[in-house]
């Protein structure tokens, strides 16, 4: 099986997206699949890496994407399946490339790609063309399938979970030093600290959970860390309401992100929709429980014997699960993070992600 694997992420670009499609490239070279990435790029220049094939699509996206079907005619015969991972210029080029090499598409389709993409004027063509042109659609959040099968009815859609390697996903005893010395020295003795990770948008739900905040009654149990990339109007909101308690981190690497998870006594992410973030498995996986909305993916993973959920987008649920998460006991948090951390290890794994692609592209033909 040798795959034509087209993104527009993937390292050494930042950012989830780029961890995801690497984890499951990495993921499937093990299982014996050669894939030949091809990273259609905004920023790098035209090179070729050992099995990862840089496109700078630059000003002209049209010509360089009609420019790499030149270069990759002749080869693609060599191919079984073409993949499109989400993105906007992977789920126009890919179909396309698919089509003319008679090749079976499979579209591994992300959590923006359909939630707001079937709402675009510019993408909403593209979208459902790839999803119509394609043998296979998988998706990693299980309420996204039959929404997905409703719009493509012909297509197959499989629900393959996010996984994590929880084997090279852990804490050194340093990095538990460096968190309680910043805890020490930044919250104050009772306060119970909320991470905040990633994009820090309104649309991710922050300014929900910061009017959850500032109009529950347990607004002095809480010390908010938010790490990532702050919205203005956040910085603005948060500017207005000094009653907030709050520290601002910058975007760091996935790595460099170990020492907040463990300042962390909750990981928030309380999003009106979403695929399976990285971060929701990556707390977990460290033993954070979490409070989040029923979004997507996070439904798949979240219920109150890991964390405190509430319905996407409703207010008054949210203030009740803040309020939840301020009432616990240590013990009873301690109890949930050991949950999440097992529950990780049992049913978000690497290995299991893997299984479920190799199913799929195995049907695929």
């Amino acid at each position: 099986m040798r795959l034509l694997w087209v993104t527009e992420n993937f390292p050494p670009s930042p950012g989830g997206m780029a961890n995801s499609c690497d984890r499951i490239v990495r993921g499937l070279r093990s299982a014996g699949v050669e894939v030949d990435v091809v990273h259609l790029s905004r920023r790098s220049s035209s090179r070729q890496l050992d099995g990862v094939r840089v496109v700078p699509l630059g000003d002209d996206p049209e010509h360089a994407l009609r420019q790499l079907w030149t270069v990759l005619a002749p080869s693609m015969g060599a191919y079984t399946h073409v993949v499109a991972f989400g993105g906007t210029y992977p789920m126009l080029s890919a179909p396309v490339y698919a089509a003319w090499a008679e090749l079976p598409l499979v579209t591994l389709l992300r959590g923006n790609d359909f939630d707001t993409g079937m709402f675009s004027l510019r993408r909403q063509s593209v979208v459902l063309e790839a999803l119509r042109a394609s043998a296979h659609v998988c998706v990693v959040a299980s309420g996204t399938a039959p929404l997905v099968s409703r719009v493509a009815p012909s297509t197959p859609v499989t629900w393959v979970a996010n996984g994590i390697d929880t084997g090279e996903w852990a804490l050194l005893p340093s990095e538990r030093r460096k968190a309680q010395l910043w805890r020490t020295g930044n919250v104050a003795e009772g306060r119970r600290t909320i991470g905040v990770i990633g994009q820090l948008k309104s649309k991710k739900g922050v300014q929900l959970l910061l009017d959850a905040l500032s109009l529950g009654r347990n607004l002095e149990r809480f010390h908010l860390v938010l790490a990532g990339e702050l919205e203005p109007s956040v910085e603005v909101w948060l500017a207005a309401h000094p009653e907030i308690t709050y520290h601002i981190l910058p975007f760091q690497d996935r790595y460099q992100l170990l020492g907040v998870y463990a300042a962390c006594d909750l990981v928030a992410l309380p999003s009106f929709y979403d695929g399976l973030p990285n971060v929701a498995l990556e707390a977990a996986a460290l033993g954070v429980p979490l409070l989040t909305s029923d979004a997507g993916g996070l439904a798949d993973l979240v219920d109150d014997d890991i964390g405190f959920r509430f319905p996407a987008g409703d207010p008054h649920a949210c203030r009740a699960a803040v309020h939840r998460a301020a009432q616990a006991t240590g013990e009873e948090l301690a109890v949930l993070g050991a949950a999440a951390a097992r529950r990780v290890r049992e049913r978000f794994t690497v290995e299991a992600e893997t299984e479920g692609y190799l199913k799929v592209l195995t049907a695929a033909r």
